[in-house]
C-alpha cells in the first residue's frame, strides 16, 4: 500500500511528464509547420541570433543525448527510483525543447520562399511525414516515450515484461522511421530563411547521430536478433524492399 506522500509524488510525475513532454510534442510539430512562433524578440543583431539560436539547438541536444544515453541512465537508477526514469527525461526535455521554441529568434534573412505547386508540395510532404511518424509510433505497440506505464504499473504493484523487437510496418522498411519522419518534416518548411536554413542542418545532424548513438543501446539490448536485423533493413533511407514479414520486437525510434 503507498503512502499519501509517494501516491501525491507519483501523480505528480505523471502529470508533468504528460503536459510537459507531450505538450512540448505537440507545439514542436506546430514549431515545424508554421515556423517560428516570434514569442520573444529579443532584438539581437542578425549574426549574434543566430549564434543564439545555435546554442538553443545544442542545448537540447546536449540534454536529450546524454540523459537518453544507457549508461546515464543506470547512474541515475542510484539517485531515482526507477518507475522515474522515462518521466524525468520526458520532463527535462520538454523544459529545455520549449525554451528552444519560446525563445527562438527570426532571421530577417530569406534565402528562398517557393510559390504555387512546390509549396503545396512541400506542405504534403509535411504530412505524409506526419501520417509516417504515426505509423511508426502505432508500429510499435504500447510506446511510452513519456515514462507514464512504469509509474502506473509500480502503482499497481505490477511488472511488464522488457519489450520485444518486433520487424513490422514502417520498421520492415528502415529501422528508425520516427528519425526520417522528423528529418522529412524539418525540410518540407518552405520558407528557408537564415535561421530556418541553421535549424534545419543542426537538427539534421542531431537526428543521424541520434540513430548511431541509439544504435549501440539497442544492440546491447537485443544482441545477435539486433545485429540481424541491422543486416536485412536500411538505417534511414527505404532503398530495399522488405523481405517477409519477421514477428520479434520494436525499437524505440
Amino acid at each position: 500500500m503507498m503512502t499519501f506522500a509517494r501516491r501525491f509524488t507519483a501523480y505528480s510525475v505523471l502529470g508533468l511528464a504528460a503536459f510537459l513532454g507531450g505538450g512540448a510534442l505537440l507545439v514542436f510539430m506546430l514549431f515545424l509547420y508554421i515556423g517560428p512562433l516570434k514569442l520573444v524578440d529579443l532584438g539581437l543583431a542578425e549574426s549574434t541570433s543566430l549564434l543564439f539560436d545555435a546554442c538553443l539547438c545544442l542545448a537540447f541536444f546536449v540534454q536529450h543525448s546524454v540523459m537518453i544515453r544507457r549508461s546515464v541512465r543506470q547512474r541515475l537508477a542510484g539517485v531515482i527510483p526507477a518507475q522515474y526514469d522515462i518521466a524525468l527525461f520526458a520532463i527535462v526535455s520538454g523544459v529545455v525543447l520549449m525554451m528552444l521554441i519560446v525563445f527562438w529568434q527570426e532571421s530577417a534573412y530569406t534565402i528562398t520562399a517557393p510559390q504555387g505547386i512546390v509549396r503545396w508540395l512541400l506542405r504534403g510532404v509535411f504530412f505524409l511525414s506526419l501520417a509516417f511518424f504515426a505509423w511508426g509510433w502505432r508500429a510499435l505497440g504500447v510506446f511510452d516515450p513519456f515514462g507514464l506505464i512504469p509509474i502506473l504499473d509500480h502503482m499497481r504493484g505490477t511488472k511488464r515484461p522488457p519489450s520485444p523487437l518486433i520487424a513490422r510496418g514502417p520498421y520492415r522498411w528502415v529501422r528508425h522511421p520516427l528519425y526520417i519522419s522528423l528529418i522529412l518534416m524539418i525540410w518540407s518548411f518552405p520558407d528557408l530563411t537564415a535561421d530556418r536554413l541553421l535549424f534545419n542542418v543542426l537538427f539534421t545532424a542531431f537526428c543521424i547521430i541520434g540513430t548511431v548513438l541509439e544504435e549501440r543501446d539497442l544492440a546491447a539490448s537485443f544482441g545477435e536478433a539486433y545485429l540481424d536485423y541491422k543486416t536485412r533493413v536500411p538505417m534511414l533511407i527505404p532503398y530495399r524492399v522488405p523481405g517477409p514479414h519477421t514477428d520479434g520486437s520494436v525499437m524505440r525510434s
